[in-house]
């Protein structure tokens, strides 16, 4: 069943923007927990307009070599290609949408510029990632908002990409993912420890909620636990109140009158200090129980984290990247619907798998598999990159050729 997304809805607490006007083009032409199977331009192109409330995907790197699963896991069989040739991967559809585009000017010459500092591998990766990011903006409602997973390789040339493609204005932060694992890099640098997340919002009223650190000190435990804190300054006594209900419980016992005090507070130090830019999450090891054996899985608590700040329960999370699932089971987890795009078959079996260890009552009937694109309803009101409104049919024509049982995907 089509959903039509109508109404105010309200955010978490926290949220900076609230109650906002949904745009008027969100009637979608997909269902929740889908599984779009091919490329993912053709399925970036036949959305519906302004339908999604966050993209949190982990697309290659451009790191020039190929990636395979473990041969005893769950996603055995699983490869992909992280190579890049201008011949094969710019196509000259595309190529010369954007070059002959002025909307697209700005896009152009960062690719242009890519081609002469580091060579046309990287102008490739551009090109394949521009048109792409131009759809998902497409996608994005006004108060959506996009993680971009990327590492060094590549994410400075991704940010001048983005800055392009979602204006300089409307980046919110370059993200250190801190995985806690050093990588050799040689004895004449510094070893890697960190990859990079870029977070843009479509405009000014992108959706925010602030996060808060899990972990409490065994202070902050102790002051919970006891329920109160009292002080004594300048002659006034102060009585801090952390759990009503068990200042509540002394006081009906007579251990405690809080009309003793000249001032009472309350405090809530149970959500910790605030989150910075740095997420210091473990990285998957072979023995964690999350582990799928894909070759590039992201933890879960790393994408809950992205989905918690920029979406609300009940919002739509995209990965057009989707590989392994992980956007897909984060965004379960935390009552959000959401639609992946893959190009490996198995990616079915495996997110299935992934959502029954989750939730054991997960009925696969719930989950929608495509290989067709949609057709688009909304007479197409917002133009799609580069090839415009009337060619969505045609994009398989153009599409990358990519060998079976491949994939372009991360998380």
């Amino acid at each position: 069943m089509m959903e039509d997304m109508k109404g105010r809805r309200s955010p978490d607490d926290g949220a900076i923007y609230k109650n906002q006007e949904p745009s008027p083009m969100t009637t979608r032409n997909f269902d929740n927990r889908t599984l779009f199977l091919g490329d993912n331009i053709d399925y970036l192109r036949a959305m519906n307009s302004e339908t999604v409330d966050l993209v949190a995907t982990d697309p290659p790197f451009a790191k020039g070599r190929d990636f395979h699963a473990a041969p005893d896991s769950l996603a055995a069989g699983a490869s992909f290609q992280d190579r890049w040739k201008w011949d094969e991967e710019a196509h000259p559809r595309f190529v010369n949408a954007l070059e002959d585009d002025p909307k697209h000017k700005d896009v152009w010459t960062v690719i242009q510029s890519a081609r002469a500092s580091w060579g046309d591998d990287m102008g490739a990766f551009l090109c394949f990632m521009g048109v792409r990011l131009l759809e998902m903006r497409r996608l994005l409602k006004p108060t959506g908002s996009i993680y971009l997973h990327c590492d060094p390789t590549a994410s400075h040339y991704l940010k001048t990409l983005m800055d392009a493609v979602f204006g300089r204005q409307n980046f919110r932060n370059e993200i250190v993912w801190d995985y806690k694992k050093v990588s050799n890099s040689g004895a004449k640098k510094f070893n890697r420890a960190h990859d990079i997340i870029l977070f843009y919002v479509k405009s000014k009223t992108g959706i925010f909620n602030r996060q808060y650190e899990s972990k409490l000190s065994g202070r902050k435990q102790e002051l919970i636990r006891a329920g109160y804190n009292t002080k004594r300054m300048n002659g006034e006594r102060y009585l801090y109140i952390y759990d009503e209900y068990t200042v509540e419980e002394k006081e009906r016992s007579g251990k405690i009158n809080r009309d003793d005090f000249d001032y009472v507070r309350y405090v809530d130090i149970t959500k910790g200090n605030v989150l910075t830019d740095v997420f210091k999450v473990d990285h998957l090891n072979s023995q964690s129980k999350e582990n799928v054996g894909y070759p590039t899985q992201k933890p879960l608590a790393l994408y809950e984290r992205m989905i918690r700040a920029s979406s609300n329960e009940g919002d739509l999370v995209l990965d057009p990247f989707a590989g392994c699932a992980t956007t897909a089971v984060a965004a379960e987890r935390l009552g959000r619907q959401w639609v992946g795009m893959d190009l490996w078959p198995n990616t079915v079996d495996l997110t299935i798998q992934r959502l029954q260890d989750e939730k054991r009552m997960f009925a696969v009937e719930n989950l929608s598999v495509v290989k067709t694109p949609p057709n688009r309803t909304d007479e197409g009101e917002v133009e799609s990159a580069g090839l415009g409104t009337q060619d969505v049919s045609a994009v398989g024509e153009v599409a990358e050729v990519v060998q079976e049982g491949d994939s372009r995907s991360s998380a």
